[in-house]
């Protein structure tokens, strides 16, 4: 059953893409930051958006989910173009875990993951049952139940990104969206937040991650999608996407990617094999 069987209304197109951008073009401050982006989302895959500093992945990622209004192009959500859903609608079709989470002093875990139950609670409405057992399960998938009581500034960084994940899933949107969710976290926390995001797939969730970490896009994207000077330069598996040719292109490094005999892949760079930049791609914003 496709994930927004329960609540599609008849505008949406059950066989089209959870999200269709095209042809994306963002301008900030004067400035064009993306220009020609394209992404395609189906159920049940991760999508990691790459790129160098600047290229402008948060950019893309937070013009899909409508935080930002493109100048130009098509966003489309299960058919339907973005500019044709109410927020509350838009809410109900993905998640967005930010980069950096708000910490307000005497937030319980609790608290802060009910919170994402606000696309589905009336104005000034209050939870029902079933909006506390979402709240439940999803603290459960996040692994996060055991300190729900506890509050959001005790937590560690790595507790601290499952909890907003939590908030996510309590949503129960059809895609998760997460920008740089393993930017300040150390080895342990990022492999268990990896961990927990493939995972996810595996529920029929789609999941999109913003990501600096290539070696970690490689382990677990299905797609991954290079983003450089503003404009989307490849999409495909990691396979086919991390080449040498293109590593060096776009990261200016020595680099390859290589498929283990367990199945699982590795990028491997000559960090004192870096090239000098050259002019082939323009990191705009």
């Amino acid at each position: 059953m496709s994930p927004l069987a329960h609540r599609t209304p008849p505008a949406f197109d059950a066989s089209a893409p959870l999200l269709e951008a095209r042809d994306v073009t963002v301008s900030l401050g004067g400035r064009q930051i993306l220009h020609g982006a394209d992404m395609t989302v189906e159920a049940g895959s991760l999508v990691a958006i790459v790129g160098p500093n600047g290229a402008g992945k948060s950019t893309f990622a937070r013009t899909v989910s409508g935080l930002l209004k493109p100048d130009s192009g098509s966003v489309r959500w299960s058919g339907v173009e973005i500019g044709a859903l109410r927020g509350r609608t838009l809410a109900q079709l993905r998640a967005f875990v930010p980069q950096r989470a708000r910490v307000p002093d005497g937030v319980s875990v609790r608290e802060a993951v009910r919170i994402g139950r606000s696309p589905h609670v009336k104005p000034l409405g209050r939870l029902l049952r079933s909006d506390h057992d979402a709240v439940d399960r999803a603290m459960a998938r996040a692994g996060v139940e055991q300190f729900a009581d506890r509050a959001l500034t005790t937590l560690s960084g790595g507790e601290l990104q499952r909890v907003q994940i939590a908030v996510g899933l309590a949503q129960e949107a059809p895609v998760l969206m997460a920008d740089e969710p393993t930017s300040h976290l150390d080895l342990g926390a990022t492999a268990t937040l990896a961990k927990l995001l493939r995972g996810l797939t595996a529920d029929g969730l789609a999941v999109v991650l913003v990501v600096h970490d290539l070696s970690l896009a490689a382990a677990v994207a299905d797609t991954v999608v290079v983003i450089a000077g503003g404009r989307s330069v490849a999409s495909g598996p990691p396979s086919e996407v991390f080449v040498r040719e293109r590593l060096h292109e776009v990261w200016h490094v020595d680099a390859a990617l290589e498929q283990r005999t367990d199945g699982h892949t590795a990028l491997h760079v000559a960090w004192l094999g870096m090239s000098e930049p050259d002019s082939g791609f323009h990191t705009d914003a």
